[in-house]
C-alpha cells in the first residue's frame, strides 16, 4: 500500500530569511492527518538566507538529523560541538533530556539548502549526544547509501530508534530496489529529479509512505536524490 504526500500540499512558512515547507504538522502549521508517520515526526525542507539562521533554542527526546543539499550551515550546542555541516554530510543530535543549539547559513551571500528530520527516540532522558560524518564518496558511487542506522551498520551514524535512512542517488532510467523486512515500513522523499515507484510518480518534496510491502522498484525518470526510511 503507497500514499502519495505531495509537494504542493505540505505546509508552507515563508519569515524572509527562511522559507520551510512542513511534510508533517510543525510550528505553526496543524494538520491532524499529518502529525507523522510511524516514528518519522517531522521532514522540514528549509532554505535559509545568508546571513539567516535559529538562534540558540531547546530540544529533548527527539533524534534530529540534519542533510545538507545545496550550502553549508554552521552549528553550536551547549554539549561543546561547534561544526559545519556540507553536501554529502549527514548530522545526528540526539536531545535526550536536553540539549541548546543554534544553526545558521555558513556564507554571508549564498543560501543553504536543507532538510531536518526529527524521529521519536527509543528511550527518554538519556544523555544526549551529537555525531557528523561525510557520505559524498559512497553517495557518488552507489545507488543507495545506509547513512543512518540504530547500531550504526556498515559505517553508518547511529541513533536512538529502529529506523534505517539511505541516500539515493539515481542517473536518468536507473533503477534500485527499495526493500523492506516483515512488518516494516518506508517513506520515500525525493530531493530532485523525478521518480516511478511502482507506478506512482513522484516529483521533488513529495513524500511517499509504503505499508504491507517488502519491496518495490524506483526508476529515476530524470537524474534524482532521495531518501529512503526503513521504520518499524
Amino acid at each position: 500500500m503507497k500514499s502519495l504526500r505531495k509537494s504542493s500540499e505540505r505546509g508552507h512558512a515563508d519569515h524572509g530569511w527562511l522559507k520551510s515547507a512542513h511534510t508533517f504538522s510543525f510550528a505553526g502549521y496543524f494538520d491532524e492527518r499529518f502529525m507523522g508517520f510511524r516514528d518519522l515526526r517531522v521532514i522540514n525542507e528549509d532554505w535559509i538566507k545568508g546571513r539567516g539562521g535559529f538562534p540558540s533554542h531547546p530540544h529533548r527526546d527527539m533524534e534530529i538529523i540534519t542533510y545538507i543539499i545545496e550550502g553549508a550551515l554552521k552549528h553550536k550546542d551547549s554539549m561543546g560541538n561547534e561544526a559545519t555541516i556540507y553536501p554529502g554530510e549527514v548530522q545526528r543530535m540526539s536531545a535526550g533530556k536536553g540539549v541548546v543549539h543554534s544553526e545558521h547559513n555558513a556564507s554571508a551571500t549564498e543560501d543553504v539548502h536543507l532538510l531536518q528530520i526529527w524521529i521519536n527516540t527509543e528511550k527518554s532522558g538519556i544523555e544526549p549526544s551529537y555525531g557528523q560524518k561525510s557520505f559524498a564518496d559512497e553517495i557518488a558511487k552507489n545507488a543507495l547509501t545506509l547513512v543512518v542506522s540504530k547500531n550504526g551498520d556498515n559505517g553508518s551514524v547511529s541513533i536512538n530508534q529502529d529506523v534505517n535512512l539511505w541516500v539515493g542517488k539515481l542517473g536518468e532510467n536507473d533503477s534500485t530496489k527499495l526493500s523492506l523486512g516483515d512488518h516494516r515500513h518506508g517513506w520515500v522523499q525525493l530531493i530532485s529529479g523525478q521518480m516511478d515507484v511502482d507506478g506512482t510518480r513522484m516529483n521533488p518534496g513529495d513524500g511517499l509512505a509504503i505499508s504491507e510491502e517488502n519491496s518495490l522498484n524506483a526508476r529515476a525518470l530524470a537524474k534524482s536524490e532521495f531518501l529512503f526510511f526503513d521504520l518499524p
